[in-house]
């Protein structure tokens, strides 16, 4: 019987480690404004500016942050991957220059030059549309429908430290759940990352 109970206790503790809910922000089923936000080239954009699309990969990533570039060609492969599904990446810098001077605009700009990236990189400057979300760490990964529905939040895979160690790709899956018209499931897991950088008040 107390196995049967420690067991039943340790089934909770993972259920409930996948159902933490994001900090403030969107929550599963919710429906997300649009935004309009400087990309690296100096041209404005927001998600009505993508047509034909069937939902989008927003991360909320950075420069500076160990784990944002850990991630930073998965990130560039799951754009290369999707993008032509119909689901592309829309990275997005959520951090104050002036606390992660890494992460400037024209830092991000050489960045994104260097690693080529394949995908938008915008600067959330007055720092509004990521408190809307309730993202929290770099990188942190929000899927959209394509009604700007809220339908998985968190991690990309289950292993930030190495690669070839991931065992559960969660953005992937999720994606693949969508096409199946299906709902992600987990819904929700741990973003891994640097916390985000706000602006002094």
């Amino acid at each position: 019987m107390e196995k049967i109970i420690k067991l039943a206790v340790f089934a909770a503790f993972i259920a409930l480690s996948f159902t933490l809910p994001s900090s403030g922000g969107y929550q599963i089923g919710d429906t997300a404004d649009d935004f309009n936000l400087k990309n690296i080239d100096g041209k404005m954009v927001s998600l009505k500016d993508y047509k034909n699309v069937n939902g989008f990969i927003i991360v909320f990533t950075c420069n500076g942050c160990p784990y944002a570039q850990a991630y930073e060609q998965r990130i560039i492969n799951l754009h290369n991957k999707y993008v032509s599904q119909g689901y592309p990446v829309i990275a997005i810098n959520p951090n104050d220059p002036n606390l992660a001077s890494a992460d400037s605009y024209d830092k991000m700009q050489a960045r994104a030059k260097k690693k080529k990236y394949p995908y938008v990189y915008l600067i959330d400057e007055k720092q509004d549309v990521f408190p809307k979300y309730g993202a929290t760490r770099t990188p942190h990964v929000f899927l959209l429908d394509k009604n700007k529905v809220i339908k998985y939040i968190g991690g990309i895979d289950d292993n930030a430290d190495d690669e070839s160690a991931v065992k559960i790709k969660y953005v992937e899956n999720a994606i693949e759940a969508l096409k199946a018209g299906k709902n992600p499931e987990p819904s929700l897991t741990k973003a891994v990352g640097c916390s985000i950088k706000k602006k002094r008040v």
